[in-house]
C-alpha cells in the first residue's frame, strides 16, 4: 500500500469510528442524570430537559450525554397554588415543554400525593436560554383542575398535541376512571368550555365499583384508613395494583397515526416500582386508540414497549420526540445497582413491520 493509498485508509477508518461513537451516542441509552419524569425539546444546539423536582428541574446538554443543571423554572410557589393546596412544598410534578407560534408552552402538574386534589398550569417564555434578555418564564396560571369526591379523574401528567387541522389538545391523567384528552382554546392557556363533546377518555383500566372515589386504586392516600374502609380482599386488590393503574399519556404523530404512549402500574418506590410503558394508535386524536390486537386502551388495551429486566426495576412516563429526524422515546428507569435511583433515557425508537414503535433496554 503507497503512502496516499494508506493516508486514505486511515482517514477512513477514523471517519468510520467517528460515525460508530457518534451513534453510540444517539443509542447510548441510559444517563447517569437523576430524573423523574422527563419531557425534552431543542432550541439552536441545545437541548433543553424539563423534569419533576423544586419548581420544576431543568437541565441542558449539547450532545444528550452530559446534562448540566439550570436554574429551577419556579423560585417560589405560584400564587394560585395555594388556593388548591395551602401547603404545597413547590415541588412540582410531571412537566410538559412545547413551542408554538413564537413561545415555549410549559405544562406543569401540582398535587397531593395519592389525592386528586390537583391542577395543570402553563407558563410561558420567548426563549429557552438562560443567558437570553427576553428570558422570563410567565405563569397564566390553571388549566384545568379534579376535586376530590367531584371528579374521577387527575388533573396531571399533562401533554400538549396538535391534531391534522391544527386544534390543540391536552392528554393529561392518573389512576381513577382513565386517561382524557379535551380541546385547548388557541391561547394554549385555556381549555374550551361550550361543549361538553370536546372531553374524551383515551385510556382507562378496570376499576373494581367497591371503591371509595377519593381513593386513586393504589392505597397511596394518606388521608384515608384503608383497613377500615375496605374487607382484606379488595385491600389486597388495590395493594396489588389491580384499580386502575394508568397514567403518564403522551401523543406522538407519525405517518397518519396518532400514537398514544402511557405507564401502567405504579412509580416512584426505586426497585419496588413496577412501572412498564405501553402504546395504542388512532387515525382521530381522540380515539378510539387501539393496540395490536385491536383491543381499546378505554377497554384496559395496551401494547408492551418496555418493562423491568435484570437491570432495570421498572421504566415509564415516556415523551417521544424526533431529533435530527431520528425519534427517541425519552423516559425515566429505576436502577437497580444503585438502589432504584430514577436515571435518563434516550432510546431510540424503531419501527416494526407493521408500523408498532419497539426500543431496547440491552446493552446497557
Amino acid at each position: 500500500m503507497n503512502s496516499r493509498n494508506s493516508s486514505v485508509f486511515v482517514l477512513t477508518v477514523v471517519l468510520m469510528s467517528i460515525l460508530l461513537l457518534g451513534e453510540g451516542i444517539v443509542k447510548a441509552q441510559p444517563r447517569d442524570a437523576t430524573v423523574h419524569d422527563p419531557v425534552m425539546i431543542k432550541q439552536d444546539d441545545t437541548y433543553y430537559l424539563f423534569h419533576t423536582g423544586q419548581g420544576i428541574s431543568v437541565k441542558s446538554s449539547t450532545d444528550l450525554n452530559n446534562w448540566t443543571e439550570e436554574d429551577q423554572v419556579f423560585e417560589s410557589t405560584p400564587e394560585w397554588v395555594f388556593k388548591i393546596l395551602p401547603d404545597f412544598g413547590n415541588h412540582i410534578w410531571a412537566p410538559d415543554i412545547a413551542y408554538h407560534d413564537g413561545k415555549y408552552y410549559l405544562y406543569y402538574s401540582v398535587s397531593a400525593f395519592g389525592r386528586n386534589n390537583s391542577a395543570i398550569g402553563v407558563a410561558t417564555n420567548t426563549t429557552l436560554h438562560p443567558d437570553d434578555p427576553d428570558f422570563e418564564w410567565v405563569d397564566h396560571g390553571p388549566v384545568v383542575q379534579s376535586v376530590p369526591g367531584r371528579d374521577m379523574w387527575n388533573a396531571i401528567d399533562p401533554n400538549l398535541a396538535f391534531d391534522d387541522d391544527g386544534t390543540p389538545w391536552m392528554t393529561f391523567g392518573s389512576f381513577w376512571m382513565g386517561l382524557k384528552i379535551v380541546k385547548l382554546k388557541d391561547n394554549l392557556t385555556e381549555v374550551v368550555t361550550d361543549t361538553a363533546e370536546e372531553w374524551h377518555t383515551v385510556a382507562a383500566r378496570h376499576r373494581y365499583w367497591k371503591l371509595d372515589e377519593r381513593d386513586a386504586g393504589d392505597s397511596a392516600n394518606p388521608e384515608l384508613d384503608y383497613e377500615e374502609l375496605y374487607p382484606d380482599d379488595i385491600l389486597e386488590m388495590n395493594r396489588n395494583m389491580e384499580n386502575g393503574a394508568t397514567e403518564a399519556p403522551f401523543i406522538f404523530k407519525k405517518d397518519g397515526y396518532y400514537y398514544l404512549f402511557i405507564s401502567w402500574d405504579r412509580c416512584c418506590r426505586g426497585v419496588e416500582s413496577t412501572y412498564k410503558i405501553m402504546v395504542g394508535r388512532s387515525k382521530d386524536i381522540t380515539g378510539p386508540y387501539l393496540d395490536r390486537s385491536n383491543k381499546k386502551l378505554i377497554h384496559g388495551g395496551g401494547t408492551l414497549v418496555a418493562k423491568d429486566n435484570d437491570e432495570w426495576a421498572a421504566v415509564g412516563h415516556p415523551a417521544a420526540y424526533t431529533f435530527e429526524g431520528t425519534d427517541y422515546l425519552v423516559f425515566h428507569g429505576y436502577d437497580i445497582s444503585e438502589d432504584g435511583r430514577p436515571k435518563l433515557w434516550i432510546s431510540e425508537i424503531t419501527w416494526d413491520e407493521e408500523d408498532w414503535p419497539q426500543i431496547s433496554l440491552e446493552g446497557n
